[in-house]
């Protein structure tokens, strides 16, 4: 079978979130079911960079104010198509903004482009290529399944994935005539939204299939608190929705061979954490002593709690725990997490920033995570965290509560808890589970228990790859009814 995948980033090439390791991992995933993926990315310079013996496979006169081409090629054991309009995506900074954080105001243009060779694409403009099904991603990519459904791929099979329903893609009216779309797709039916152009939208509006990244985040968006404006559309669009859980690269996530670590081990080996721990209180400026060692890995803003944490903070010591913070996002935050540090000195250590590996090295060396997202459609800090024998403590919501078994009396008494979760997210909420986790971290043989339960968790693609593939099939059967 012959997949599509269109998306805006992909792991190893170029990532700003999890978006990007679903991207990049389900291809490689999917090689042993019978299934061969193609991905359609935009031709930023990091990608381009990383191509070897590209091949021009489409031209474009004129893609939306420039020249382009399609080249495929192969890279991190990827197969690749990739759009290359150096007027679109030749620009330093991120995927999506400039090097001081502000969007590019072409968006609606750059991800248009990106849609419409996608679409393109499914209706064969690549000799010797028609896709079976087409995958897309998020808003940058959902236009694709409208320029499929208005040109030359309607009955070509396709899914919508939503990684996070908050990031929409909503354009003015005024950008509809430059789309190339017929006037009959500026309808409520298509790609109309509140007056003006909703790229997500009017991609949930013709795929064939809508997916999220876990079962519970499936069922969030069809309320009201959830769904931000479009759980309408969700709940007429239910019996076509999945929520399949995300996986991790459980090669570069493998805690014996993780080389970022200051000591490998296993779940048979944890004690060896004990010079993760060390290294990772000499980071972070804390003590050394036996309490136990909570981390925070994550962008510092409200969708991530950070606000419930850093008004907990002090709670937090006062009940006994240390924590390290790994991260950065909103200023006011920032700075009232470096206030807290500066107020418990030794108790907290603040890192402001993303650093690789060092987020791998407080996953080796904490004794447990805190994640108290408001919304979290899948996360993957929990599952790495579950991979290394960190604790997850979070909130029950989305991805979070579907991969983490709280460490209630008789899923301890089963020796089947992973982890601690709380509800709703509030800090007192959040503070009564930290003192469960030091509570039960005061006992060895209950926290080794939780750590190998956590450790020996599936944690791989290879399951989600199998739920994605037999959808695939699925819509083949339906195509063919």
């Amino acid at each position: 079978m012959q997949v599509l995948s269109v998306a805006s980033e992909i792991f190893p090439l170029v990532k700003t979130g999890g978006l990007a390791d679903v991207a990049g991992a389900l291809p490689i995933a999917l090689k042993g079911k019978s299934v061969a993926m193609r991905s359609l990315v935009p031709g930023y310079p990091v990608v381009m960079d990383a191509l070897k013996q590209a091949k021009a496979v489409a031209d474009y006169p004129a893609l939306f104010g420039g020249k382009a081409s399609v080249l495929a090629a192969e890279a991190a054991g990827l197969d690749l198509l990739v759009l290359d309009a150096p007027h679109l995506f030749d620009r330093p900074g991120s995927p999506y903004g400039d090097a001081a954080g502000r969007d590019w105001p072409d968006s609606w243009r750059r991800f248009a482009a990106l849609s419409r060779v996608g679409g393109d694409i499914a209706g064969g403009s690549v000799a010797g290529y028609v896709p079976d099904v087409v995958h897309a991603h998020d808003w940058q990519a959902a236009m694709t399944l409208a320029y499929m459904r208005y040109g030359r791929a309607p009955a070509t099979p396709s899914v919508m994935t939503v990684h996070n329903l908050a990031f929409q893609g909503q354009f003015g009216a005024g950008i509809f005539g430059e789309l190339g779309l017929p006037a009959e797709a500026m309808t409520l039916d298509g790609v109309e939204y509140y007056g003006g152009v909703g790229y997500l939208k009017a991609g949930l509006q013709a795929a064939w299939a809508l997916t999220t990244v876990s079962p519970t985040y499936a069922q969030e968006i069809r309320t009201p608190e959830f769904g931000m404006g479009l759980d309408g559309l969700v709940n007429l669009r239910a019996g076509d929705l999945h929520g399949i859980v995300n996986g991790i690269d459980t090669d570069i996530w493998n805690p014996a061979t993780d080389k970022h670590l200051a000591a490998p081990y296993s779940a048979k080996t944890l004690k060896a954490r004990a010079r993760n721990r060390a290294a990772v209180e000499e980071r972070f400026g804390l003590d050394r002593d036996n309490s136990p060692l909570l981390c925070i890995v994550s962008r510092l803003t409200w969708q991530k709690g950070m606000d419930i944490l850093a008004a907990v903070a002090d709670g937090i010591v006062a009940a006994g725990a240390r924590l390290a913070v790994l991260g950065s996002g909103d200023a006011g935050l920032e700075g009232a997490l470096l206030a807290a540090a500066a107020r418990h000195r030794g108790r907290i250590g603040v890192v402001i920033g993303y650093d690789e590996a060092l987020s791998h090295l407080l996953q080796g060396g904490s004794d447990a995570i805190l994640i108290p997202s408001r919304f979290e459609p899948c996360g993957l800090t929990q599952l790495y965290g579950l991979r290394y024998g960190c604790v997850p403590v979070v909130a029950r919501t989305g991805g979070l509560a579907d991969t983490v078994i709280d460490a209630n009396e008789a899923a301890v008494e089963a020796s089947a808890a992973t982890g601690f979760q709380f509800a709703p997210n509030s800090g007192e909420a959040l503070l009564h589970a930290v003192h469960r986790m030091v509570e039960l971290h005061q006992n060895p043989v209950i926290w080794v228990s939780i750590q190998r339960q956590g450790m020996k968790a599936d944690l791989s693609w290879d399951r989600s790859a199998e739920k994605y593939a037999g959808l695939y099939r699925s819509l083949l059967s339906r195509k063919a009814v």
